[in-house]
């Protein structure tokens, strides 16, 4: 307990999934944030459980003068920013290239990426006039490797967000600020819910499936949690990681490592059949 003792911190998309979970083990840890997020109902409850050290305030991230607002608030508050995680997200349009409408594309941009461009721009002022502070972006890992993402759109805006991360890493490395993103597997969140067209109440009923569904999808035998996720970004939100800059730290159970292990062995079990069926 202690980790982030006498630190400030911004969480984007935090009514639900990641976010929720990170603001919890944030103020749990001793910080103090400020939650952002489109659902009032929600983000008022959850700023009132975690009581004095939370603030809530709704906010479209698309929208500049909105994440000014939010960043300017922290600082009004609590006097400082020591972290962004710039964690809200959405899902994008799915299928393939010749069925993609602009519109949803740049829809898309905007909630993936522009939001994360902008909370850069305004936290890093602040930050850099400190002398201090942490920068944490969402990635995944649909943004390394194509084919995780049932959404190509989705995949790219990641991968903008990933190397984006780098390139600003480069210049606020120099001010002390750290920027780094952190690249989620298969999460058992809503997200996946409203990928498939399902409504928000709906979507978040949905993680306890998403567990049974992806327990096997990597070698470590259970999907990945909202937990695991929060406790990354507690990490490259504390002192601990202060000489970790531009990194994209993967947290998917190794889903990415290759083939899993008995998936192999099977099929050499199945190759070996097929060579002695042909002797």
């Amino acid at each position: 307990m202690g980790r982030l003792d006498g630190k400030v911190a911004v969480i984007t998309g935090a009514t639900s999934g990641i976010g929720l979970r990170t603001a919890e083990v944030f103020v749990a840890e001793g910080a103090k944030i400020v939650i952002a997020g489109r659902r009032v109902p929600e983000g008022e409850a959850l700023a009132k459980r975690l009581g004095a050290n939370c603030i809530f305030r709704q906010t479209d991230v698309t929208v500049e003068a909105q994440m000014q607002a939010l960043i300017a608030l922290a600082v009004d508050k609590f006097g400082r920013i020591d972290c962004l995680f710039n964690n809200a997200g959405g899902p994008a349009q799915t299928g393939g290239i010749e069925g993609l409408e602009v519109e949803r594309f740049d829809a898309a941009m905007a909630t993936l990426v522009r939001s994360v461009i902008l909370g850069m721009k305004h936290a890093a002022p602040v930050m850099k006039q400190q002398g201090s502070g942490s920068i944490i972006n969402n990635g995944s890992i649909a943004g390394r490797l194509a084919g995780f993402s049932s959404s190509m759109v989705y995949s790219a805006a990641k991968a903008a967000v990933i190397h984006l991360t780098k390139c600003v890493a480069m210049e606020l490395g120099e001010s002390n600020v750290r920027v780094n993103s952190i690249s989620p597997g298969a999460i058992a969140t809503g997200i996946f819910g409203k990928a498939l067209g399902l409504s928000t109440d709906a979507a978040e009923k949905t993680p306890a499936v998403m567990r049974e569904v992806y327990k096997t999808a990597q070698p470590i035998p259970r999907a990945g949690l909202p937990d695991d996720i929060a406790q990354a970004a507690l990490f490259l939100a504390s002192d601990e990681s202060s000489f970790i800059n531009g990194h994209d730290l993967v947290v998917d159970g190794a889903m990415t490592g290759g083939r899993n292990w008995s998936q192999q062995q099977q099929g050499y079990v199945a190759l070996r059949k097929a060579f002695d069926q042909g002797a």
